[in-house]
């Protein structure tokens, strides 16, 4: 009986069937468990390149054309300005920030302005990394206590096609998993500078010892990171961070287990965002109007997992815990409110979580045809308290706008079943159906309450080929966001206790489809093109700053993406990824129908040198289109290009210095761009501006790095 399975059953030898028909199956081993097609011994063999190659080829494995692997080789090989930037690995994802480093990044993919993350599912070591509920921002991400050298890969996927990813997914996911152990201990010292401030400095060790005498199969994986920034800012950034993980395991992903223990603390000095007016009164561009601005943050987490596969099927759960903390305090609009006191204010949140997950998968035929059936559970519980708005000045508390204390929970079962029709065709047919339901306690009784939603969306996968090493997918499904629980049972407006405020439904359904290809246009070139659409219900959206709910119109977003890498050697490679994208409001209103901050183009261009006798390197050129600030279009964003560079130098087999260039151009650019109305010391009343936070300046960063 043939199936579709990489072991025989006990005593029996290997099967061996057809590429076409066994690789697909594979998805849900190779992927899910975070293997890769590539032999430890064969990888020992090649080139970095090589191995990048054949480590982000999925055809004959992804379920649509936006589905794809980031490789530890790639991140390696570029220079990034900050831990988030492993998500701009991503094709088409911009990552980039609107106030101080430690403070979570602001995120752009597919006609969305992300904010903080919501509408992108964000996963590291098996602990999802969005916060609902969150004091400043619904599906909060903050990745500051990501270490990029620790990561073996990223596995993205966009779109609401998977029946395996829930809240947040419409836009696409990434799950980030840390090596299980690492072939040699790392010892690297980083020094930076920015023309007077010369503060940057980070220390990493990390390493993998053995696990005890007499045991073969336990690794520990252990990384200490500390990490001080002041930045190009007039108002040093004063960014001080330590940041750890540990974790010990048994077997491999695909049969074995782990357990992971990882811990952030960060505190630091923002420069948020000004208004161009500003500068005509004499603030220079990394000047601040507010030098007490800022925040701090802590996160711990463990998580165990688990995982075992035999002929008939492949088993793997995972539990969590998480404590998590966050105080911040911005100025956005200065003196528009209270003229007397300033605008700053407080947002603080403690939370504590813990969730779990299991899923299995069941290979077998039916009426000849290899068939695999999946089903899985996940869910999780958010206890929030305190959940706080405060009116501040200097970072003293004045008054407290909203106080609550929230518990959340969330539960969801998916299944998905997919059949190989033959030797070019294969779908994948699945459903999620999920519940959620939170109880809110507010120092406003009529604001308090409890509410539940229960969601159920159809996946559709068609996958046609391989023809010619070129695949065409077909995809279609639902998926939904969450809305912040404050908003859910919210009555009356807490700045002043009395005006009526409209509640917000618990989760709001997307809809989306995709038509893609996949293709190996020449031996080493990779591409994939894709053009989609995503339909919102509404873009209802939590207003952390202001304590209330702001809801919007449904949308409707579209676009076309084509990715590239091209291996021309075992030593030079090309990237490309050029996005397209269009979001407009599908009802009409006198404000317009464009979607303010919705990204329309973007590109990330890189070229890699992996070895040119002992030199190495890597050239980066990133894009980032200008974006409607206003509904009706009045106002836009101005575009922004920068470039990066990375030149290093082996002393050795295990010595290494390396030089990263940021801003190679040093070109004056926003990071960011917004339009709403403020008021600084001295004017009559609001001015309706454009505000922007600067893009750094030319920074060098020099390291030196030891591995034994």
């Amino acid at each position: 009986m043939a199936q579709p399975m990489l072991y025989g059953r006990r005593g029996e030898k290997p099967k061996t069937l057809p590429a076409a028909v066994l690789w697909p199956s594979l998805l849900g081993v190779a992927l899910a468990t975070g293997t890769a097609p590539l032999a430890a011994h064969e990888a020992a063999q090649l080139s970095t390149i090589e191995v990048r190659a054949q480590a982000e080829n999925l055809q004959g494995l992804a379920r649509s054309g936006s589905e794809g692997i980031v490789s530890s080789q790639r991140l390696a090989a570029v220079p990034l300005l900050r831990p988030g930037e492993v998500l701009e690995m991503v094709p088409g994802l911009i990552v980039t920030q609107h106030a101080g480093d430690g403070k979570a990044n602001q995120y752009f993919l597919r006609g969305f302005n992300l904010d903080h993350g919501s509408d992108f599912a964000t996963w590291i070591g098996g602990v999802p990394v969005n916060a609902p509920t969150h004091a400043h921002g619904q599906g909060y991400t903050d990745l500051n206590f990501l270490i990029p050298e620790l990561v073996d890969r990223v596995h993205y996927r966009k779109g609401p096609y998977y029946a395996e990813e829930g809240d947040f997914s419409s836009a696409g996911s990434a799950h980030i998993d840390y090596f299980r152990r690492l072939d040699r201990n790392l010892a690297q010292l980083t020094l930076g500078g920015f023309g007077k401030h010369q503060g940057l400095a980070r220390t990493l060790l990390a390493g993998s010892p053995q696990a005890g005498a007499g045991n073969e199969r336990g690794q520990w994986l252990y990384g200490l990171e500390l990490y001080r920034n002041d930045g190009p800012w007039q108002v040093p950034e004063n960014y001080r961070k330590l940041n750890g993980v540990l974790r010990y395991s048994e077997g491999s992903r695909r049969d074995g287990w782990s357990l992971t223990g990882m811990a952030y603390d960060g505190r630091w000095t923002s420069t948020d965002q000004i208004p161009e007016r500003a500068l005509a009164q004499g603030l220079d561009r990394f000047g601040s109007l507010d030098p007490t601005a800022g925040g701090r943050s802590f996160r711990y987490s463990l998580a165990a997992d688990w995982a075992a596969h035999d002929a008939e099927r492949h088993r793997k759960g995972s539990v969590w815990l998480l404590h998590s903390g966050l105080d911040l305090w911005s100025n956005f609009t200065y003196f528009l409110n209270s003229p007397a006191n300033s605008d700053q204010f407080r947002q603080s949140e403690r939370r504590t979580a813990g969730g779990f997950q299991w899923a299995e998968a069941r290979f077998g035929e039916w009426r000849g045809l290899a068939v695999e059936n999946a089903w899985g559970v996940q869910g999780r519980v958010d206890r929030i308290a305190p959940l706080g708005l405060y009116a501040t000045q200097a970072r003293q508390t004045l008054a407290t706008v909203r106080e609550d204390r929230v518990e959340q929970r969330s539960l969801g079962f998916w299944a998905h079943n997919e059949v190989r029709w033959n030797s070019w065709f294969r779908s994948t047919q699945g459903f999620r159906a999920d519940v959620w339901s939170a109880t809110a306690n507010s120092n406003l009784t009529a604001n308090s309450g409890e509410r539940s939603d229960a969601l159920l969306t159809p996946k559709l996968a068609l996958v046609f080929g391989p023809w010619q090493r070129t695949e065409v997918y077909f995809n279609y499904g639902h998926g939904f966001h969450s809305n912040d629980a404050r908003g859910t049972t919210i009555r009356v407006d807490p700045a002043d206790g009395t005006t009526t405020v409209n509640r917000v439904a618990p989760l709001v359904r997307t809809k989306g489809h995709e038509l893609g290809v996949r293709s190996e246009i020449l031996p080493g070139w990779q591409s994939t093109v894709s053009v989609w659409q995503l339909d919102s219900a509404s873009e209802l959206l939590f207003v952390g700053d202001a304590g209330t709910t702001e809801a919007s119109r449904p949308s409707r977003r579209q676009g076309i993406e084509w990715n590239n890498f091209y291996a021309l050697s075992d030593w030079l490679a090309l990237d490309a990824d050029l996005d397209w994208s269009r979001a407009r409001f599908r009802d009409d209103d006198p404000a317009g129908r464009y979607v303010p901050g919705a990204v329309t183009t973007s590109a990330n261009l890189g070229l890699s040198v992996d070895r040119l006798g002992p030199w190495f390197g890597a050239f980066r050129l990133r894009h980032f289109g200008p974006r409607p600030l206003l509904e009706d279009n009045s106002l836009r964003s101005r575009s922004s290009t920068l470039a990066n560079l990375r030149i290093g130098y082996r002393l050795d087999r295990q010595t290494q210095l390396q030089l990263d260039v940021y801003n190679l151009f040093d070109r004056q650019l926003s990071d960011i761009e917004y339009a709403y109305e403020s008021r600084l010391a001295g004017e009559a009343a609001g001015v309706m501006d454009r505000h922007f936070h600067p893009g750094e300046g030319r920074n060098l960063r020099l390291s030196i790095i030891h591995r034994w």
